[in-house]
């Protein structure tokens, strides 16, 4: 058995048939003492950081904008006669030019039709140049090599104005070629970027005052103890500022008069809090990742873990009948099954079990991720793990 009791080290197993100390060089170094003590004090008051780093103001927001495009210069990586509606929108653009062509005549394979997508930033002006995602709609190979014509960006349920204006090259930042049937590709090669291929037409008015001189701060992350932490902070160097907590995410403030509202934003963004840390363990189950934050805490239990592996073998049987028999030749299959039961490995969890010694239990059952994670849906369900669990 494995015990491990917060902060101390890992016992030898002890069985009636004694198995040889697991070697030191498995375990994680158990925290120092000026560690464990900031541990102790991020755990108690947060992290400190500065309140541009957690929250942003009402209305200085971005905002996404889109279009379809297309791609041209393309070598017979187009879209085929199956997208027809790259044949369109084609004779459209010719149609601009005075020429007019019956889309059902046209079968290039050098043009592709795209989506381009680009999310404009606050206080973006009139010239100010900004990427563009470039993807591809039909059934077009590759973007490789391919230029954007000039596509306007709308947004969201508006077709009137058009805020931002694309073209350009197009960077996929991989290449695909084949010879033969052979082939070899490396990145995604329908979708690729215009770095500053956005020139901003038209800007998104910014609105931070509401109802006179009324402003409000909002937390990324909703939570009650920060939030108030933030109100109580902003008091303390702006007193004029009234700043009110008002739920988990949002703090009231008032610009003072005169006051430009720039500056007084920017004083508030660059005070420090402590950002309160929440008891919660993040598991993905598709990737195997696990994280556990800081203010978990793991009550008395004991863990046991052990697997059961069961192999089973299909082996063909072949029967020849003896010569001048007439018989047939018939096959079969033979199957065995093993099955084997790993030894338990069970380690003691003291009371207040902390992260770095829980790390430290787990890396010494040396379970995988898939069983750690059962562990830690087991321990929340007995009600030994304090802490929330979240499924991505």
């Amino acid at each position: 058995m494995v015990s491990l009791a917060s902060g101390s080290p890992a016992q030898a197993p002890t069985s009636s048939d004694p198995a040889p100390p697991a070697p030191a060089a498995r375990l994680a170094p158990s925290p120092s003492a000026v560690q464990r003590e900031r541990i102790a004090q991020a755990e108690d008051r947060g992290v400190e950081v500065r309140i541009k780093d957690i929250a942003h103001f009402r209305g200085v927001r971005s905002n996404q904008v889109s279009g379809f495009g297309l791609v041209i210069g393309l070598e017979g990586t187009g879209d085929t006669k199956k997208t027809p509606m790259t044949q369109t929108l084609l004779a459209n653009l010719f149609l601009d030019y005075g020429t007019q062509v019956d889309p059902k005549n046209m079968d290039v394979r050098n043009v592709a039709l795209v989506i381009v997508t680009c999310e404009l930033p606050p206080f973006a002006k009139p010239g100010a140049k900004v990427d563009v995602l470039v993807s591809s709609v039909g059934d077009a190979k590759s973007l490789q090599g391919g230029t954007l014509l000039q596509t306007p960006l709308f947004a969201a349920g508006n077709r009137d104005r058009a805020y931002v204006v694309s073209e350009g090259p197009i960077s996929i930042g991989g290449f695909n070629a084949s010879s033969g049937g052979n082939s070899v590709q490396k990145n995604h090669v329908n979708v690729g970027r215009i770095p500053e291929g956005g020139i901003v037409e038209s800007s998104v008015p910014t609105r931070v005052l509401f109802g006179g001189n009324a402003m409000y701060l909002e937390l990324d992350h909703e939570d009650l103890t920060t939030a108030q932490r933030v109100a109580t902070e902003v008091s303390k160097e702006l007193p004029e500022a009234l700043a009110t907590a008002l739920d988990g995410a949002t703090i009231q403030l008032t610009l003072p008069s005169g006051a430009n509202s720039v500056g007084f934003m920017s004083r508030i963004e660059a005070l420090k809090v402590f950002a309160d840390v929440e008891a919660k363990v993040v598991i993905n189950e598709r990737t195997g990742t696990i994280v556990v934050g800081g203010n978990v805490r793991i009550g008395p239990a004991a863990v046991a873990h052990g697997s059961l592996n069961v192999r089973i073998e299909q082996e063909p049987v072949i029967s020849q009948p003896a010569p001048l028999s007439n018989g047939q030749t018939v096959q079969t299959t033979q199957t065995q099954v093993n099955a084997g039961q790993d030894t338990a490995k069970v380690a003691m969890v003291a009371p207040n079990t902390t992260v770095a010694d829980l790390a430290r239990i787990l890396q010494a059952l040396e379970l995988k991720p898939t069983d750690i994670i059962s562990i830690l849906q087991a321990l929340r369900q007995q009600g030994a793990l304090k802490a929330r669990i979240e499924l991505q």
